[in-house]
């Protein structure tokens, strides 16, 4: 039995420490094999990152007499393919669009349901609210194929969970002056939901960003309506093997806008998982 608090905090430093590694590692790998050669990919050698010059003219080497000029670091080379050969712009341009549409219509939907669920009394109330935590439970790829990302079952939880810890008091002093339940929802509840919103915002985009089963499905051939996820695919070959080093460079531009809005809500984030009752 731990009986020390020094001994108890070191332990949970500790696997604090494990945990950051196991979560980082992929993206170090990623980052890392964005800046090698194939050959450095291939032999797990040149460090971090990287030391052997690419040969990128053809011509050149078949000259048999290659050119200073001939020659990439990696770097240069693997992200320079990752814009080249694919629209890399356009896939993130419909990543946004098609991010930002799903949250903007799950909040639509979840902040009335939620608020329906934790301010107003009304028949088969709780009921309802089973039958959410439920649905948390159905695979989401199995919701995707009825009804897509409109109705995020989460996020009325979320919020919900949320507007519980708002005084009731303040409702009654909107509903005195003549304001409707639309308006309470819009005008009084969602502005003091602002860290809830960040929070099933971070989980929202995140997700949807990051998604490759339902753009999969739904985008066929067009190759200009692909997002991100699908874009890496501009990079996997089949017998004569993958351009891993454009695709962990495509990857790398992929990931930063997350990385960056992650760190620069995270404050409100954990405000909003905190308020929500995630403890």
């Amino acid at each position: 039995m731990i009986s020390s608090s020094p001994t108890r905090e070191a332990i949970k430093h500790l696997t604090l420490f494990l945990g950051a590694l196991i979560v980082l590692l992929p993206f170090y790998v990623m980052l890392s094999y964005s800046f090698k050669s194939p050959k450095e990919i291939e032999t797990n050698t040149g460090g971090f990152f990287g030391a052997q010059a690419m040969m990128v003219d053809e011509h050149c080497v078949a000259l048999g007499n290659p050119r200073k000029d001939c020659e990439q670091r990696p770097v240069v080379f693997n992200y320079t393919q990752a814009f080249k050969e694919s629209p890399l712009l356009r896939y993130m341009l419909n990543g946004v669009i098609v991010t930002a549409s799903i949250f903007f219509f799950q909040v639509l939907i979840s902040v009335p349901a939620a608020y329906a669920l934790s301010k107003l009394q009304w028949w088969g109330r709780d009921t309802v609210f089973q039958l959410v935590l439920f649905s948390l439970l159905i695979p989401i790829h199995a919701i995707a194929l009825v009804i897509p990302w409109t109705i995020s079952v989460f996020g009325i939880f979320l919020m919900r969970q949320f507007f519980k810890t708002v005084p009731d008091e303040l409702l009654d002093a909107a509903r005195l002056d003549g304001m409707s339940e639309f308006s309470i929802i819009w005008r009084v509840m969602l502005p003091t939901a602002i860290p809830a919103l960040m929070a099933f915002g971070i989980f929202s985009v995140v997700a949807h960003w990051n998604d490759y089963f339902w753009p999969k499905i739904v985008i066929t051939g067009d190759r200009e309506l692909f997002t991100p996820p699908l874009g890496l695919r501009e990079f996997k070959g089949d017998a004569d093997g993958s351009a891993w080093g454009p695709m962990m460079a495509t990857a790398t531009v992929i990931v930063m806008p997350l990385i960056v809005a992650f760190l620069l809500a995270q404050k409100k984030f954990i405000e909003g998982i905190t308020l929500s009752g995630f403890k």
